[in-house]
């Protein structure tokens, strides 16, 4: 697929329409000038470029090195002084970079998310569990009708048809959202599912992209520090921004706060039908016999039939469905699933056979030692939440057994879970390991400090061992056939943050294999 080039001018007529230009520094000719490419990374630069100035830690010498390698102007929220060279660069003076960085994208890349059926899902947990669901339902649907395979954009992996990549951020900045976009356009992909995060819609990375579905599966007390939420009233509100990009609205009906949801979503009714000509639907699914799609009759039979069966009523069917993944929690999200592609007017069949398929990297990933017995569970919970449905899901399906768990809590932000995370840990675990989980710039043994504080407090035994690797292999020294170990907080992920940079590392599954391989 060819893009349309446009000249310098047109970005700022279509920013200053929108009113977020403040100055314009550029003369006739320099509107004139053909953008070929846009960056916000000064290692990325190449003949003209637009740049954009944008990041805590931006400095001039990024602007002054992407205009000396081919930068034509630059956009920013400020000007900088810039040496006799370069001080002349055409710029735009703008009030808000987040979203100008959305339109300029969606400008570069021509609004090719109208190409798609987009899904997005938003929710404190399980957003990468749905939406994996939801990828293999579209997929086995592709499959029966010789189209191709659907695009994700997700916390675990993006697929565009040309890259296949472990993610960093669960939404992409915009540049790179449209990117993978236009990727999958390009490749003759006609869907993408991908999670969107209350700070990808809080800072604007989809703004301007609507959304054929948009579902809410629930919402918690987490991300709030002075560097993502400043309160939960902050981080739901964000959250709720999902509905007015969205033509259909799906909301968990077993989510707390769901009056302000609900509302939320009807004010989103009314506001669309002014403004963009439509109104979108409102579907609701869970196991209250109000829900649009309900839930009923769930029977883990794991053990012996290797699934989790559950019935779904809706007004056009009422049928059975099974998951071969662990954890009873995983219903709800195969149910939003459900309900998003039925929506999609994807045919039970599909979503039958899909949901029995589904394999979800880093989630619920089960290892059995073939010496000793014991159980490994590998996932990625990580938040108050998600820990509280990990470790009842456990007590449920591994009754009477013991739990040891191994994590940690990044730096730099959620600090509020380190406080949750070793209380849930203290109250349900026989034995906890603390380490490292993307601690950046603090020490990872202060945070574990923190954490341990919590789990103290609950009698529990615990121990600090910062390097990631050593703490699961004493985790699996010390568990015998009684006991079920959990490794969570990064699933599949081979990164460490470490001071600014990500380092590479085994991720807890390659930890887990070559331990239980070669040693239990």
């Amino acid at each position: 697929m060819t893009l349309n080039i446009y000249e310098l001018g047109h970005y700022y007529r279509h920013l200053r329409d929108l009113g977020l230009v403040v100055s314009c520094i550029a003369g006739p000719a320099a509107l004139q000038k053909k953008i070929g490419y846009i960056s916000f990374d000064s290692n990325d630069v190449r003949e003209n470029t637009l740049f954009i100035c944008k990041g805590a830690h931006f400095s001039p010498e990024y602007l002054c090195s992407a205009l000396r390698n081919g930068a034509v102007a630059y956009i920013s929220e400020k000007e900088y002084e810039l040496p006799a060279d370069i001080c002349d660069t055409p710029r735009l003076i703008v009030s808000d970079i987040r979203a100008v960085i959305a339109e300029v994208a969606s400008v570069f890349y021509n609004d090719v998310w109208q190409k798609l059926h987009m899904i997005g899902i938003t929710g404190t947990k399980g957003k990468s569990s749905t939406a994996f669901f939801v990828k293999y339902i579209i997929d086995e649907y592709m499959r029966s009708s010789g189209g191709r395979e659907s695009a994700i954009v997700s916390g675990v992996t993006n697929y565009d048809g040309v890259s296949n990549e472990e993610s960093h951020l669960t939404t992409p900045e915009s540049f790179q959202l449209y990117r993978h976009i236009y990727n999958a356009v390009s490749s003759g992909i006609s869907y993408l599912t991908m999670e969107i995060s209350s700070q990808g819609l809080k800072y604007d990375r989809v703004r301007g992209i609507t959304y054929d579905i948009g579902c809410f599966l629930n919402i918690g007390n987490d991300h709030i520090s002075s560097v993502e939420h400043s309160c939960f009233e902050d981080y739901l509100g964000s959250k709720l921004k999902l509905f007015s990009q969205s033509r259909t609205i799906c909301i968990n009906r077993n989510s707390d706060s769901l009056d302000r949801i609900i509302e939320a979503a009807h004010s989103a009714q009314q506001n669309s039908c002014l403004s963009e000509g439509y109104v979108p639907d409102i579907v609701t699914f869970g196991t209250d016999p109000c829900s649009d799609y309900m839930a009923y009759d769930i029977r883990n039979r794991l053990s012996d039939e290797g699934c989790i069966s559950f019935h779904v009523r809706s007004s056009d069917f009422d049928d059975l469905f099974e998951i071969s993944v662990h954890g009873l929690f995983n219903v709800e999200n195969a149910l939003a699933a459900i309900t998003i592609t039925h929506r999609l007017g994807i045919p039970l069949k599909s979503i039958k056979t899909g949901l029995k398929k589904a394999c979800i990297s880093g989630r619920m990933e089960l290892f059995t030692s073939r010496k000793r017995g014991f159980s490994v569970i590998v996932d990625y919970a990580h938040n108050q939440m998600s820990f509280e449905t990990l470790f009842r899901s456990v007590k449920k399906e591994f009754p009477g057994r013991n739990i040891t768990i191994v994590f940690g809590c990044p730096g730099g932000k959620a600090q509020q879970r380190r406080q949750e995370l070793g209380a849930i840990a203290g109250r349900y675990a026989d034995k906890v390991y603390l380490t490292e989980d993307d601690a950046g710039e603090e020490s990872v043994t202060d945070i574990c400090r923190e954490i341990a504080d919590h789990v103290r407090s609950y009698g529990c035994p615990f121990e600090i061992i910062e390097d990631r690797g050593e703490a699961i292999r004493r985790a699996l020294s010390s568990a015998d056939r009684n006991t079920v170990v959990l490794i969570a907080g990064k699933g599949r992920e081979t990164r460490q943050k470490r001071g600014l940079a990500y380092i590479t590392t085994p991720s807890d599954v390659d930890y887990v294999q070559e331990l239980l391989n070669f040693e239990y």
